[in-house]
């Protein structure tokens, strides 16, 4: 394996978020703190309690979630649509480097950013409310594998999209709804039974639900079956990007 060249794009992608650091890492800890404080007062003066946790703590895990997701897809989205967008594709297509190893690169760096914000989100939200890690190992087992999860979607959607328009299509008009319907600020448990089986199908559902249990040893579904849904997830996107560069859909023109 050529680890200088998965090194290289790497440190390029790594070297982008910190000459961007007000929009990479400040933007989205404010907008998640503002989630925190509106929700947290809005909700937690009604709801005390969730499962024996206080609403504030509850909605951690959920809040984390929901920016790791997001800043997992749009970072490996934007990282790999940029060099489509101006042709420094092609020199990165001639170098000589595997289709893994470019992958790797990519999706390395946009889960490394991720998982960096994730951390430093918990420890903001830490100074305001205690925070109690039952499971810290399975808390970063989940953040790590969630980042690199939906790094990969995002690095997908980067190839599939056409404009910059489209770039924003998945992120905020499937990814956003499904992670608020998918128990973020409440637990499904406080649902009808009809909508507990609707809610069911939606895959976030799992990721936030593992998640939580990490924290709190609370769960909206077993953890084991979070756990295989993720690496499902993941071994899908695998296959998927494995058939892209096979085929040079959207690759070479």
């Amino acid at each position: 394996m050529n680890l200088h060249g998965v090194w290289a794009i790497y440190t390029f992608e790594m070297a982008r978020t910190w000459r961007t650091l007000l929009q990479s890492v400040l933007a989205p800890v404010v907008s998640t703190s503002l989630y925190f404080v509106v929700f947290g007062a809005a909700i937690g003066s009604r709801i005390t309690e969730v499962d024996g946790v206080s609403y504030g703590a509850f909605i951690v895990p959920g809040l984390i979630m929901l920016s790791l997701l997001m800043q997992s897809v749009m970072n490996a989205s934007f990282g790999i649509y940029f060099p489509r967008f101006i042709g420094t594709i092609y020199e990165i297509l001639s170098a000589p480097v595997s289709y893994l190893e470019i992958v790797l690169g990519y999706v390395g760096a946009a889960a490394t950013k991720s998982a960096i914000l994730g951390l430093i989100i918990l420890a903001t939200a830490s100074l305001i409310v205690p925070i109690e890690i039952a499971h810290p190992i399975w808390m970063m087992s989940f953040l790590v594998l969630t980042a690199v999860t939906f790094s990969l979607l995002g690095f997908i959607l980067g190839i599939w999209a056409d404009s910059f328009e489209r770039l924003q299509i998945v992120p905020m008009l499937i990814i956003t709804p499904l992670t608020f319907l998918g128990g973020s600020f409440y637990s499904i448990d406080m649902l009808p039974p009809v909508w507990q089986t609707v809610t069911l199908f939606n895959p976030i559902v799992y990721l936030v639900s593992g998640f939580r249990w990490s924290f709190y040893e609370n769960a909206d579904v077993g953890v084991g079956i979070s756990l295989m849904m993720t690496v499902a997830f993941l071994v899908l996107c695998l296959l998927v990007i494995r058939w892209i560069f096979r085929t040079g859909y959207r690759l070479r023109t």
